[in-house]
């Protein structure tokens, strides 16, 4: 399905179930909100879903383009909905602009780290759009798990959590397929995004993530891969590996250039070697707080406030 910015498209899955007694389908995660994708949707369930039931939707995490048509598909094929709770309650959290996911408490946090000027301009010109994107969400649910195991087309695939990226994001393998549906907790190409956000701004959302991927590298080194994001693919565990050199690297370029005091939006250029849209720059700042915070909590940088900024420098400079 397409998406409205540089990462210009989302995978989903269409596994072969069956419901009721007969042949049906479980669906896995949703796209965006808007009307290209539902018109995508229309064709895929004349063409391919063809009548069948669906009976389950399940959605690994609350991201517009993983969740924004969970309500429109529920409604349309009365699945069963299943997420993470603390993907399903995020959802909520940021439609309504709750529990610390104020638009107004990002900029703050994002004043502290160091944005001002034509940076602070374009991100106070952004807002919120998750609403934009999610529209409409359901108002029960049913609760996706680490160890959780589910029967679909007579296999059992079980939930496989994992953390820093979102929540609760919920990978899903299957044993005897030798497949895993990883979201967006490793993809082929791109390293994921992982973010500080308001409502945790003291999190350490890196350090989870890394201790996630971790898991998945105890799967099967033939395991076949179903990213989000890119061409399915097989070589996981080197896969992996590659993503915690990526963050080894620049975690050691960071704690070099922090040889005087730098805030978040000082690293920016350290971080991402090319020009940010107002899309990139903030998740680039989240990004860069979660390796600052990184970095800090391992004793590597120190941490001081001036002017209501943070800002980090290596430890001992």
């Amino acid at each position: 399905m397409p998406l409205p910015f540089a990462l210009d498209h989302i995978n989903l899955w269409l596994l072969e179930d069956e419901v009721g007694g007969g042949a049906g389908w479980t669906l896995v995660d949703c796209g965006i909100g808007d009307d290209t994708t539902r018109a995508l949707w229309d064709r895929i369930f004349t063409a391919r879903i063809a009548g069948r039931p669906v009976g389950r939707l399940l959605v690994t995490h609350h991201h517009p383009d993983h969740a924004g048509l969970a309500s429109w598909l529920v409604e349309r094929s009365a699945a069963e909905f299943w997420m993470p709770q603390g993907e399903y309650l995020t959802a909520h959290a940021q439609r309504e602009g709750q529990a610390g996911y104020s638009y107004d408490n990002t900029l703050a946090m994002f004043r502290r780290n160091g944005a001002a000027g034509e940076r602070l301009t374009l991100l106070e010109q952004r807002r919120s759009n998750y609403r934009v994107r999610v529209p409409s969400f359901p108002s029960q649910y049913r609760r996706l798990m680490d160890g959780q195991t589910h029967r679909i087309g007579g296999r059992v695939w079980r939930v496989i959590m994992g953390y820093g990226h979102a929540p609760e994001h919920a990978a899903l393998y299957c044993e005897e397929l030798g497949v895993l549906i990883s979201g967006d907790m490793v993809l082929p190409k791109i390293s994921t995004n992982v973010s500080v956000w308001a409502n945790e701004p003291e999190g350490n959302p890196l350090a989870l993530f890394l201790d996630s991927i971790s898991r998945y590298a105890e799967l099967p080194a033939t395991t076949l891969t179903l990213p989000s994001h890119g061409l399915p693919f097989r070589g996981l565990r080197e896969r992996i590996a590659q993503l915690k050199e990526h963050h080894r690297l620049r975690l050691a370029e960071l704690e070099e250039v922090c040889d005087t005091p730098k805030a978040a939006a000082d690293v920016l250029g350290t971080l991402f070697r090319r020009d940010l849209d107002t899309h990139q720059l903030f998740f680039a700042m989240g990004e860069a707080m979660a390796h600052l915070h990184y970095l800090h909590d391992r004793g590597r940088l120190e941490r001081s406030v001036e002017d209501g900024v943070v800002r980090y420098v290596r430890s001992g400079s």
